[in-house]
């Protein structure tokens, strides 16, 4: 067998498996990107505890998610759809120039006001949903996952012990201040309401969940004292 001969077999065998590869990562796309605006209902739905099995989370998603708005930095609504809003672009962005999504919720006739956040955490991007109840002070249920932390350590962001810590936490102080909620290292006080305990031996990733609340709570703080003065 010829040189030649293993040469051009090879070629066509790449071209043959690139083409394959190619095509069906083209017709998977639609099904992963429905998988992904699914898993996001899910989520958000998951900070009202309103649980949501997949084949049920686009119907109650559109039962309990009455209304969204994109707003800019001085809490003025915008044109926009809040559920295409993606945070790692706007992150990058200027502050003067980012689209804020907010999510209205409507439980047996009380509003919630759902946010997302997403930051850094010790090997890469984390990320999450925050619901606040109408006096949007109080949080009322917390979501967060990630992208690579440490099992058993800074992944446990994702776990319910952690987010229900947040549950009756308040991101402004009895003045009025912005004071979001920071995840302490060794254990938060018990009546610190701006402070949750934070993730054994996972100090990085606790810190960057903190500096996460700080940097995407703090955005919405025009809309949230608009909202107030109504």
């Amino acid at each position: 067998m010829s040189n030649r001969y293993v040469f051009i077999y090879a070629s066509v065998m790449v071209i043959i498996v690139a083409v394959v590869l190619s095509s069906a990562a083209t017709l998977l796309r639609p099904l992963q990107e429905r998988n992904m605006r699914i898993e996001k209902m899910q989520n958000i739905l998951s900070t009202i505890e309103i649980p949501a099995p997949r084949a049920e989370a686009l119907e109650l998603f559109e039962q309990y998610i009455t209304d969204t708005k994109v707003l800019n930095h001085l809490g003025e609504e915008i044109e926009g759809d809040a559920f295409e809003v993606d945070l790692r672009d706007e992150n990058r962005k200027p502050f003067e120039e980012r689209q804020l999504p907010l999510f209205i919720a409507d439980v047996e006739g009380e509003l919630y006001y759902i946010v997302p956040v997403r930051g850094n955490g010790l090997w890469g991007a984390i990320w999450g949903y925050l619901s606040f109840k109408g006096d949007l002070n109080t949080i009322a249920g917390a979501n967060f996952d990630h992208a690579s932390e440490t099992p058993g350590l800074g992944a446990e962001i994702a776990d319910p012990p952690f987010e229900q810590q947040f549950i009756g936490k308040r991101i402004f102080d009895d003045d009025g201040d912005f004071r979001s909620v920071r995840v302490v290292r060794g254990g938060a006080p018990a009546d610190d309401p701006h402070a949750v305990d934070g993730i054994s031996g996972g100090t990085i990733t606790s810190n960057g969940v903190t500096a996460m609340l700080r940097d995407g709570l703090q955005v919405y703080k025009p809309y949230f004292e608009k909202q107030k003065t109504l």
